[in-house]
């Protein structure tokens, strides 16, 4: 997973929809012969798109710099950059309204001007004090969360661990206690956080509402080309669509779990969090050698062949990168690999928390990762180079069309390669021997992928579920933990592993809610990436199980995703989808055809078993 940097001081963000935001009783009373016209509404779209790109890079550049250089300075210099990106934002959106009455706006200026209004995550409200205090909250939470360590003696830096030193002790062993002492360390560091983003949410209200919105649930749902309420309404239903897959995965896992566990095990059919072997129970590979279908048949060990081949991680960069070329997309510039952060500095704090970048919009593209050389980040940087080749691809669109079709798109073009990663191409590019598969080895490598990508399903949907309560007030400050983990258990069957209370603040030990980053759009990735393979391995000619298929080589299927790419956020989502799979909504369907050998063995191994929780 990654935060997506994007336009605009800060991540991108998915606010008001055209339908939502109100129009001034001022250009409504406005007399006729002094309303704006439509070439005026042109000119104002042109001045925005070079008053943007004139101040981009250097916001970016402080972002970057704090996220990679974490100091008291370099924070304070990226909250200055937010805070003067989003008093342009709220000025060019205040600016704005003198069109909403105008008739007869070309149909790409209007698109522009709609979703200037969707420009932030972090919505500015209109009193400047409040809007230098959520710049610099936002600035704070998001350092906090990378500077953070567990410490078991605060004067002792060498008893100190910090959040990748905690998770590997998570995912290489299955110790219940070490497991339970890491876990524990790293959501206890969230708690110094909980009373700022208490004001932050606050303060995003406060800006929401200042923009025209209920409140900043309701901005960020409106940027998906549809009534906010009607994009609660489809995650619902796509869940509705996948909620059978993930039960009997989960009720099989907790069946190996009970085994192992026993008694500790609590016996209302949830898994604690801290035996996924991940510190948000987000991804269940790392519990792959316990549950794993077929022990005795040999599957792929990457891991081992990255030891054995002496990857470092630029090597695997550049292996990711030949991916992409492959179906004829450009090369990275060489800049990429000199300005990329692709390990941990020795000398610094880091945010390590994997993302992508795009730095001036011309080119300068960047990651930002701490490999270690293993299938998890090997699998990770197939998926950033998948924002970085978006980032190239829409570069020639005006600036307010360089965005995704929406966020779920953006996280799910590196994700869709990442189904490629098949026996047969690792066979190909020489990482592994013999890419045959029996119906045995294919439940394993289903198996494996399902810990990863049908686990996360349900994770993915639940953050901003939290989030949306805590907007509109129905998760007042006071039940933050308590209606974190009731969202836990009703949609993971997952759940704390030792009492928690309102002190703590579980929910801000994950990334994304410290970073402020909306998570829905990782939900929908899960669901696109499934539909845009389907759709890219019929214009590759395959004609096998959708398991199967790789599109490595493929030129045909690379200009089919080059030309989805291009468009980026130039018209609505619905139309760039169905040009690119056939249908003009987001379907699960094609999850459930990947998965379909999964699906049966799971049914017959949890015959027998009650399950559900």
């Amino acid at each position: 997973m990654k935060n997506l940097l994007l336009p605009l001081a800060g991540a991108l963000a998915l606010a008001a929809c055209a339908a939502n935001t109100p129009r001034g009783d001022a250009a409504k009373a406005e007399p006729a012969a002094a309303r704006a016209t439509p070439a005026e509404a042109d000119a104002f779209i042109a001045g925005v798109d070079r008053d943007y790109r004139n101040h981009y890079a250097e916001e970016v550049a402080a972002q970057w710099v704090a996220a990679t250089y974490i100091t008291q300075d370099t924070g304070l210099l990226e909250a200055k950059a937010g805070e003067r990106g989003l008093t342009r934002l709220k000025e060019s959106i205040e600016a704005s309204r003198r069109f909403d009455a105008v008739a007869g706006i070309s149909a790409p200026t209007a698109r522009q001007i709609e979703l200037l209004r969707r420009q932030s995550a972090m919505p500015a409200p209109k009193d400047p004090a409040h809007l230098a205090e959520l710049a610099a909250l936002g600035s704070k939470l998001g350092a906090a969360y990378g500077a953070g360590k567990s410490c078991r003696d605060a004067n002792d830096p060498d008893t100190c661990r910090n959040l990748n030193e905690l998770s590997e002790v998570m995912a290489k062993n299955r110790d219940w206690n070490a497991d339970l002492d890491a876990w524990k360390g790293w959501h206890d560091v969230a708690r110094a956080s909980r009373a700022d983003y208490v004001r932050f949410a606050e303060l995003l209200n406060e800006g929401a509402r200042d923009t025209g919105f209920v409140d900043a649930g309701q901005a960020w749902r409106s940027g998906y080309d549809m009534d906010s309420e009607a994009l609660r309404a489809e995650t619902d239903r796509l869940w509705t669509q996948v909620e059978p897959l993930y039960s009997d995965l989960q009720c099989y896992v907790r069946g190996r779990l009970e085994k192992k566990y026993g008694a500790r095990m609590p016996k209302d059919g949830t898994i604690p969090a801290h035996i996924t072997g991940n510190m948000w129970a987000q991804d269940w590979s790392a519990l792959y050698p316990l549950v794993q279908p077929y022990p005795g048949v040999a599957g792929v060990d990457l891991d081992g062949a990255l030891a054995r081949q002496k990857y470092t991680p630029e090597r695997m960069v550049r292996r990711a990168e030949d991916f992409y070329t492959s179906l004829g997309m450009p090369a990275l510039p060489a800049s990429f690999y000199e300005r990329s952060m692709l390990v941990r500095p020795r000398d610094r704090d880091v945010v390590c928390h994997a993302s992508a970048w795009d730095l001036d919009l011309t080119g300068d593209v960047r990651i930002k990762m701490c490999i270690v050389p293993n299938d998890e980040e090997f699998q990770t940087i197939y998926h950033e180079l998948g924002h970085i080749y978006y980032f190239l691809a829409y570069n020639d669109q005006p600036f307010l069309f360089q965005n995704g079709a929406h966020d779920g798109f953006h996280e799910a073009i590196g994700d869709t390669v990442q189904l490629n990663l098949t026996p047969a191409y690792l066979h190909d590019i020489g990482l592994v021997g013999n890419a045959r598969s029996n119906d045995k080895a294919v439940v394993n490598a289903q198996m494996q992928l399902a810990l990863a990508k049908v686990a996360f399903l349900p994770f993915g949907k639940l953050i901003d579920e939290w989030r949306w309560g805590v907007f509109d007030g129905s998760i007042a400050p006071d039940r933050y933990n308590a209606a974190w983990w009731e969202l836990r258990r009703k949609y993971q069957g997952v759940s704390a592993p030792i009492a928690r209370d309102e002190q703590d603040f579980d929910a801000g030990a994950k990334y994304h809610v410290p970073g402020n980053t909306p998570y829905m759009r990782y939900f929908l990735a899960h669901i696109l990436q499934f539909q845009f393979q389907r759709a890219l391995c019929k214009a590759a000619g395959f004609n096998g199980p959708l398991h199967e298929c790789s599109i490595y080589g493929n030129k045909a299927a690379g200009e089919k995703f080059w030309t989805m790419l291009k468009a980026g956020a130039s018209q609505p989502w619905q139309q760039t989808l169905e040009q690119m799979t056939g249908e003009d909504h987001m379907d699960a369907s094609a999850i459930l055809d990947y998965f379909a050998p999964l699906k049966g063995w799971l049914e017959e191994q949890n015959k027998g078993r009650t399950c559900g929780w």
